[in-house]
């Protein structure tokens, strides 16, 4: 009896042995964000949360969409919100993008919603066309950011170089803000969805012009990325008519090396939480799951796909 009850315990051992990393908590999942994607990112880490019961999240904000899909292919991240052309540049290894390799490791979750490029002057500038912003002292985003590569586009294809201006400031959306609030600014390009709160500033403090970007520009600009796109008239106070501009689509991306269970269970709690972040932030009321994968430039993540096809996207 001594003996069998000794080979019992020593059975018990090995079996609590072979299960401790079943019963291991799952690794972290960090999201990764930018000032502008914060508010939605930590709604999608109270999602996932939800989701994945006992998975620790952790939400990162980062320079922008560059620094996060740098971040992913190292394997430094498990889900980032990206813009559209950032996305594109990363796959085919753009370096003027700030990819110095393809990143050939990214792999797609959903298409969100779309940004749109939003150029705001001081009324009192003078400033009508992107001719105008010609000797003027201008913010572009953050050096080689998402929206810094829109600008160095759009400008381009009208004709502008960084020389051109009296001054180029590389900040983010609040300082930008401020520094035309003060005067110090003339102009400001973002890339951001309608109705954002740092342009709403600008527009309730001061008198301001919101600029046309042209169609003819848009097509000179030869980047599959750039829609046509509409600021409608009254999404900010003194703007009394439809702004021609581009839109950008935003995606949520992962990597390969994420399992397809966590792919899985991520894609689904981004659409099983939508209503979360709509409540972050408005901007996510256009986020469709009839569009999850227009225009996605990276292959579909497997554990993405499963849930596409449950909810038959994908048949």
């Amino acid at each position: 009896m001594t003996s069998l009850l000794r080979v019992l315990a020593h059975g018990c051992c090995a079996l609590a042995f072979v299960a401790a990393p079943v019963l291991a908590a799952e690794p972290p999942i960090t999201v990764l964000t930018s000032s502008v994607y914060y508010p939605l990112g930590v709604a999608l880490a109270e999602n996932i949360g939800k989701t994945m019961s006992g998975v620790k999240t952790s939400v990162q904000t980062t320079k922008a969409s560059a620094e996060n899909l740098n971040l992913l292919q190292a394997g430094r991240g498990e889900i980032a919100f990206t813009l559209g052309d950032s996305l594109s540049d990363a796959w085919n290894g753009n370096q003027d993008a700030g990819f110095k390799a393809p990143l050939k490791k990214l792999r797609g979750i959903a298409a969100i919603f779309p940004n749109y490029i939003q150029i705001v002057a001081r009324a009192d500038t003078g400033i009508k066309t992107l001719a105008d912003l010609k000797g003027k002292k201008i913010s572009v985003g953050v050096p080689q950011s998402g929206i810094e590569r829109n600008a160095r586009t759009i400008f381009a294809a009208a004709g502008i170089t960084y020389k051109d201006f009296a001054k180029v400031e590389y900040l983010p959306f609040g300082q930008s803000v401020e520094l035309m609030k003060d005067g110090q600014l003339d102009a400001t390009l973002q890339s951001a969805g309608l109705g954002a709160l740092a342009l709403q500033d600008v527009a309730t403090s001061m008198n301001a012009v919101f600029i046309p970007i042209p169609f003819d520009v848009i097509q000179k600009t030869n980047e599959a990325a750039y829609l046509v796109g509409t600021i409608p008239a009254n999404t900010y106070r003194g703007q009394t008519a439809d702004v021609p501009t581009v839109a950008v689509q935003n995606y949520l991306v992962t990597h390969e090396g994420v399992s397809t269970d966590t792919a899985y269970a991520m894609t689904k709690a981004l659409w099983a939480g939508l209503d979360h972040l709509v409540a972050a932030h408005p901007v996510a009321k256009a986020i469709d799951l009839k569009r999850a994968l227009d225009g996605m430039p990276v292959p579909l993540h497997p554990g993405a796909e499963k849930y596409y096809r449950e909810v038959r996207l994908i048949k």
